[in-house]
């Protein structure tokens, strides 16, 4: 099991703490009661990767696309499959900064903590299209 580093030598190494991170992988700090990790972007993206949203798409009688998320309340309408899922991937992006800016509502809400590891998933990605890339959509579909 990994050391747990003290947050007085995170600061006086905090250069060398960084490249530990980045290099040799997460790092545990405790101060006083409270305990975190750190952990890089690849890493976290790499620990959350089995987090991806499950798609469905609905044709609707004047020939749009409504696509839901399993599990999400979000939907999005769009005139082509891939016009959802680029709305429906700037909507999980909004989702996700509305959960972190109110972390506190969301995760301590019981219909909304399961989403939490799923938000980590969009928070580490780096633009919208690697969102999109987070979105599985049924065979013939998209």
């Amino acid at each position: 099991m990994q050391k747990t580093l003290t947050a007085t030598h995170v600061r006086r190494n905090w250069g060398q703490f960084n490249d530990d991170v980045v290099r040799k992988g997460p790092r545990f700090v405790k101060r006083n009661r409270d305990s975190w990790a750190a952990l890089s972007s690849e890493h976290l993206k790499a620990a959350f990767s089995q987090f991806m949203f499950d798609a469905h798409f609905t044709r609707e009688e004047d020939g749009s696309f409504t696509v839901t998320l399993k599990g999400f309340d979000l939907v999005e309408n769009g005139d082509t499959e891939e016009e959802a899922i680029d709305l429906i991937a700037e909507e999980l992006i909004e989702y996700a900064k509305e959960y972190q800016d109110e972390f506190t509502t969301y995760f301590n809400a019981p219909n909304r903590r399961e989403h939490f590891p799923f938000i980590l998933n969009v928070l580490a990605q780096d633009s919208v299209d690697e969102v999109k890339d987070l979105i599985r959509c049924p065979v013939g579909e998209k």
